[in-house]
């Protein structure tokens, strides 16, 4: 028996964990702290500095080299790249946190997840349907041993949890529908013209990555740190718009409480279509089948000015500029990240029909997003936002992205990831890559 399988089976009968690299967690353990790379290593990355501090970082990845003499003087141990791909080539990685630009999310998870490395990836998990199926089902095969968490980071916000408790306990009794909305709008009228050359300590072919060339321009790169997303999202080659960025944070708050599968249709209108730069004002509804507990309700999602009707005047939803509705046969609950009201309608305003569930079973809190998923690597591998719950919403939204490209409601076979009634409007859901990239490497 070579010595990794006699680890793995007495770590087994000693109820201990075994990580990727051989390191051992339990009572007994040598070690609790992980093997960590951080991929993408300013910017947003800066915001986990302090959690990372406590395990160790042994890895370090940016395609600017000024952005890794920042993050050296908080990691000086750490290996240094600039190629994400050469990054999680490094022996002994337990796990892998990616901070990348979002058109590399889905391929720094997936390559990560193919060695065997617990993944944290900041969001969106992918730019396109495929991508998020192929990330989703690469975790789906390894979810007995790794851990996965998508980095919004509200989900751990109490009102998540309040949320989702009033919705399955009935406060609006049936739930009928459910939307939610963000108001952030950046306009852009296309790509950014060639001006100067890149910094020599930015790879900029590597920042680039899988996606079409295209030529530098100091403006991608002209934003705070932590929010120069804004300065290149918007464009179909980088980004999503906002369906990656705040709409991934707010649909959450409504995904969390529907229990829901993949869509089994989708439409999208906004703004007219422009093949470089993604709709500012977009509605998108999706259709959710039933389950267990709810009947087969829409969903929608609205964004840069689209809005849905307040459910009576003298509440003026505008005025929550991230939040989501629940229609129910007995009211409406409107919530944003940590407040909710409810609305019950006129015939069953004494609420009698409900049951509030008592203090010992409310949902417990999450605490810390990132310290969840810690512990998950060096315990039950659970994490509350991990690559299935995420990776599903996610599809949903790009899934509308799609239909509003194609300009046609869209028939959508999840099992198998397909348009079933347009069969042209398949291209819509994948990208192309430039040659010598490959989502699944």
């Amino acid at each position: 028996m070579q010595r990794r399988q006699f680890l793995q089976t007495a770590a087994a009968g000693a109820g201990l964990l075994i990580l990727p690299s051989g390191t051992i967690f339990g009572a007994n353990a040598p070690s609790n702290k992980l093997n960590i790379a951080l991929v993408g290593a300013h910017g947003r990355a800066t915001a986990h500095y302090d959690g990372l501090a406590g395990e160790n970082v042994v890895a370090l990845c940016d395609v600017d080299e000024k952005h890794l003499d920042l993050a050296s003087e908080k990691f000086p141990k750490a290996k240094r790249y600039v190629d994400w791909r050469k990054c999680l080539e490094q022996k002994h990685l337990d796990a892998v946190v990616c901070c990348t630009t979002d058109h590399t999310h889905a391929f720094v998870a997936n390559w990560a997840l193919n060695r065997g490395l617990h993944v944290y990836c900041e969001k969106p998990l992918g730019n396109c349907v495929e991508e998020a199926r192929i990330v989703r089902a690469t975790y789906l095969k390894n979810k007995s041993k790794l851990a996965t968490q998508v980095g919004t980071q509200r989900h751990a916000y109490e009102n998540f949890n309040r949320v989702r408790e009033l919705i399955l306990d009935g406060a609006i009794g049936e739930l009928k529908e459910a939307c939610a909305w963000g108001n952030r709008q950046i306009r852009r009228p296309g790509y950014l013209p060639p001006e100067g050359k890149p910094p020599k300590t930015l790879h900029y072919d590597l920042w680039i990555g899988p996606s079409p060339m295209h030529p530098y321009n100091p403006g991608y790169f002209s934003g705070q740190p932590g929010a120069n997303c804004l300065q290149w999202n918007m464009y179909w080659d980088f980004g999503t718009g906002q369906i990656g960025d705040m709409g991934s944070h707010t649909m959450d708050l409504a995904w969390n409480a529907l229990d829901a599968g993949l869509p089994t249709a989708a439409e999208a209108t906004g703004d007219a279509f422009n093949p470089e730069v993604t709709p500012v004002e977009l509605k998108m509804t999706f259709q959710i089948p039933a389950n267990e507990w709810r009947p087969a309700i829409p969903v929608t999602w609205y964004q840069g000015g689209a809005m849905p009707d307040s459910p009576i005047d003298c509440i003026d939803l505008k005025k929550i500029g991230h939040g989501a509705m629940f229609k129910g046969s007995k009211g409406f609950l409107v919530a944003d990240f940590e407040r909710r009201i409810l609305l019950p309608n006129e015939e069953g305003a004494d609420m009698t029909y409900y049951n509030r569930r008592p203090g010992e079973k409310l949902l417990p809190p999450i605490h810390h997003f990132q310290k969840e998923w810690f512990n998950a690597c060096k315990g039950d591998l659970k994490t509350s936002c991990d690559f299935d719950y995420n990776g599903r919403m996610i599809e949903m939204m790009l899934l509308g992205l799609a239909a509003y490209r194609a300009g046609k409601a869209l028939e959508y076979d999840g099992a198998n990831g397909r348009v079933t009634n347009d069969a042209g409007a398949d291209k819509f859901l994948r990208r192309d890559y430039r040659k010598g990239w490959t989502l699944n490497g």
